[in-house]
């Protein structure tokens, strides 16, 4: 049998040597062998844009989930249970998450914090950080040895305001709220704290470790670098990652200003939502290796993977709008990820090994800053101060072609969280339905204390 490795470097080629193929019957019939062979091959991720290359741009569509079924006590196949999405509560999806966790040698509290992270960010509307990352980015890593549980976490170097720490490959969902806790303390002795981070891989949502310190009576900052996916300004090479900058700044209002966001235009599961839409990327947000604002979405869905284009920072391609800045401040992300920590940047943290196509660990770098307020001002203070900005934001005048209304950073995400909240918990969608019902099948013990889940 053909390894994964070796057929997805086929379709690679195919995909490489075709720019028309779609139109050809005989290239789509070879692809989608070819696709049908590396979806029944174990290990294969439901995440791999090959995928969605196959379903946007050849027509075929067929996530490996559908190749590769389990099978139920009853005899019928873990892929089609769940067909419906269904409204699950909160405290069950996190204690599943938890219990998955544990079969892969958590501990009880890394497993805790771990599930927290990730159901937070359900609960604040942000799906593609939440249940969605659990198999695919988590437990997928683990099963392919590039991510360990229950790894220790080394204080390398350490003063009274600052700490350099290593986290050993083990799980970035705990050894980031282990540092931001960490800055948090020391910021409340001092005044404030830093910690930077080494080897550690991907953290959830930047926003959970800034809200943390929001909790604490303190400001927080916090970043992380990713694999390489946007291209300098006035460059087309991949180089920097969507390298997310999060400002987390108390108010009195009923939430705190949290701004979270990636310093890239787009990121490619947005171009994979565009492809599914059938509609065209917008001018700017990719740039290809000729120099050319790419807007047609199946042929950069195509050409990303061949690393033929890459995404354009916050302000776009070039200098017109400004994407210099957008550019800077992903730099600024990456050195303070790196610089720090002597860590590795670009091709070094892209996740696969270029020459055998297997997948190998990415050793990502983090920072966390924590400002005490009160050791400046009091705290009532400085949130009344915040809120009374934040408030005239929001109630100054409104466009006429707009909504209707102004949100600040932070409001978006209490909004769904309360909506969501008041509907019973958080909606699943067919895809991590299937997904849930093959980590219970597949972990251990899973299966006797879920052997009936809520969409079953």
């Amino acid at each position: 049998m053909t390894d994964a490795a070796t057929l997805r470097n086929e379709l690679l080629e195919i995909i490489g040597k075709n720019p028309s193929g779609h139109t050809d019957p005989k290239v789509i019939e070879d692809f989608s062998s070819k696709l049908m062979a590396y979806a029944a091959t174990p290990g294969v991720e439901s995440s791999d844009v090959i995928f969605a290359i196959g379903s946007s741009v050849y027509g075929i569509d067929l996530p490996p989930s559908k190749k590769r079924q389990n099978t139920n006590n009853d005899g019928s196949s873990s892929a089609d249970a769940g067909d419906e999405k269904v409204i699950v509560d909160f405290d069950y999806m996190k204690q599943f998450m938890k219990d998955v966790f544990l079969t892969y040698g958590c501990t009880e509290e890394q497993a805790e914090i771990s599930s927290d992270v990730l159901i937070e960010a359900d609960k604040r509307g942000i799906d593609s950080h939440g249940l969605g990352r659990l198999k695919p980015i988590y437990c997928d890593r683990m099963d392919e040895g590039i991510l360990w549980a229950n790894k220790p976490i080394d204080i390398v170097k350490e003063t009274e305001t600052t700490a350099l720490v290593d986290g050993n490959l083990g799980l970035g969902l705990y050894i980031g709220p282990y540092c931001m806790k960490m800055a948090i303390e020391k910021a409340k002795k001092h005044g404030v704290g830093f910690v930077a981070v080494q080897n550690s891989t991907h953290y959830g949502i930047a926003g959970y470790y800034t809200t943390m310190a929001t909790d604490a009576g303190c400001i927080g900052f916090s970043g992380t670098n990713a694999r390489p996916s946007i291209a300098p300004t006035f460059g087309v090479e991949p180089m920097l990652g969507t390298n997310p900058l999060c400002f987390g700044i108390p108010s009195d209002d009923e939430f705190p200003f949290v701004i979270d966001c990636a310093t890239s235009v787009n990121q490619r599961g947005k171009i994979e939502k565009y492809a599914r839409d059938g509609v065209e990327t917008p001018r700017g947000a990719v740039i290809d290796n000729d120099g050319i604002e790419r807007t047609d979405t199946e042929g950069i869905l195509r050409d990303m993977v061949l690393g033929k284009c890459a995404l354009t920072p916050v302000g776009g391609a070039g200098d017109k709008l400004g994407g210099y800045k957008g550019y800077g401040w992903a730099t600024v992300v990456e050195l303070l990820s790196t610089a720090f920590q002597s860590g590795p940047f670009g091709e070094d943290v892209c996740g696969v090994d270029r020459v055998t196509g297997q997948p190998r660990p990415m050793p990502l770098g983090h920072f966390f800053l924590a400002i005490d307020i009160e050791s400046l001002c009091p705290l009532d203070t400085f949130k009344k101060n915040s809120g009374n900005l934040l408030r005239a934001l929001r109630e100054s005048k409104k466009s006429p072609k707009g909504p209707g209304r102004i949100w600040t950073a932070g409001e978006p995400e209490n909004d769904a969280r309360v909506a969501r909240f008041a509907q019973g918990g958080m909606e699943v969608p067919k895809v991590l339905q299937k997904n849930m019902v093959e980590l219970r099948n597949k972990r251990p013990g899973l299966k006797e204390k879920y052997a009936k889940l809520p969409f079953e």
